[in-house]
């Protein structure tokens, strides 16, 4: 196996508080974003309605666009350039007219605007709001269950104090990309719930490395002297190779689809562009530093006792 790092030895467990503070800055920007903005964006796949990709002859204003749809009671439609300057994507809310109804006024109304010149209807997609419920709902069951079957596996591989770590690194991921979303002002869609659901399974493989590899230690004589907190470090130094050799692959091929891949999947790119960074990160500073402090607290509280009863 190539080796990045010949017998790392940094200090990770060491700057843990650290750590902490900045995962908690983090958390704070991106769920003050989220509120501030009212709730994340969500595509039309979850709140119901109808969307229209047109592609112009030359680059429109918005302006007029949105002008033209005000005459037909749609001045409130989302209007988005959908990568060429001359492709839009139009997303507009629930009515009681149906899909084609709508795309034959939206057709008829843009074609009277002179000054938009002509347009192909590239696509046209309807959800009812009874579907977009029920996906939001699902999305939620989605990633609840991931947590949970991720707390079941690692507590019966290893233990309850590995497991219960591991499903808050995973949620301090969600958080964390869910917040980059809402900066960004990007939508909440099903390519979107893709990727969290693919980062949560990145972020927990990479915890499991290290607590293996810290089991195997703990399986074999310990240096006299050794406490918890340097076991947990000397694992996390010798699986560093191993972890940033797969995270720079998985980071550089986002890139390659974050950059080239077209507008289709720049959401989706640039959610695991964001979930692989921080998955790296909370495998050393979160999952780890959170069983460290809870063993740490654990046997400080068998040592007091233990004292209080020779003292007895």
């Amino acid at each position: 196996m190539i080796e990045l790092f010949h017998d790392p030895n940094y200090d990770f467990i060491g700057k843990r508080r650290w750590a902490y503070l900045v995962s908690i800055l983090f958390i704070v920007i991106g769920l003050t974003s989220i509120v501030a903005k009212g709730g994340l964006r969500y595509d039309i796949d979850f709140t119901g309605g109808t969307l229209m990709q047109l592609r112009f002859e030359r680059p429109p204003e918005i302006v007029r666009i949105r002008s033209a749809l005000g005459k037909i009671g749609l001045g409130e439609s989302v209007i988005q350039q959908y990568g060429d300057p001359r492709e839009y994507i139009l997303r507009m809310p629930l009515t009681s007219t149906n899909a084609e109804e709508v795309a034959r006024r939206v057709q008829g109304v843009l074609a009277g605007e002179p000054a938009l010149g002509k347009f192909d209807i590239r696509r046209v997609e309807f959800v009812g709001p009874q579907v977009g419920r029920d996906l939001q709902l699902q999305a939620v069951y989605a990633v609840l269950a991931g947590l949970a079957g991720i707390l079941l596996y690692i507590a019966l591989r290893f233990d309850l104090k590995g497991g219960v770590a591991a499903v808050a690194a995973v949620f301090h991921d969600v958080i964390v990309c869910l917040g980059a979303i809402s900066l960004t002002n990007r939508e909440f869609s099903l390519p979107v719930l893709a990727a969290l659901l693919t980062i949560i399974g990145f972020s927990v493989n990479d915890t499991i490395v290290a607590y293996d590899r810290l089991r195997e230690n703990r399986g074999k004589s310990v240096p006299r002297g050794m406490s918890f907190a340097q076991q947990m470090n000397l694992a996390i130094n010798q699986t560093l190779s191993r972890t940033v050799l797969t995270s720079l692959t998985v980071f550089f091929s986002t890139a390659i689809l974050l950059v080239f891949g077209g507008k289709t999947l720049e959401d989706f790119a640039f959610v695991l562009f964001v979930g692989v960074i921080t998955g790296t990160y909370s495998t050393i500073y979160v999952a780890s530093s959170i069983v460290v402090d809870w063993t740490n607290y654990v046997e400080g509280r068998i040592r007091r006792a233990k004292k209080a009863v020779a003292k007895a």
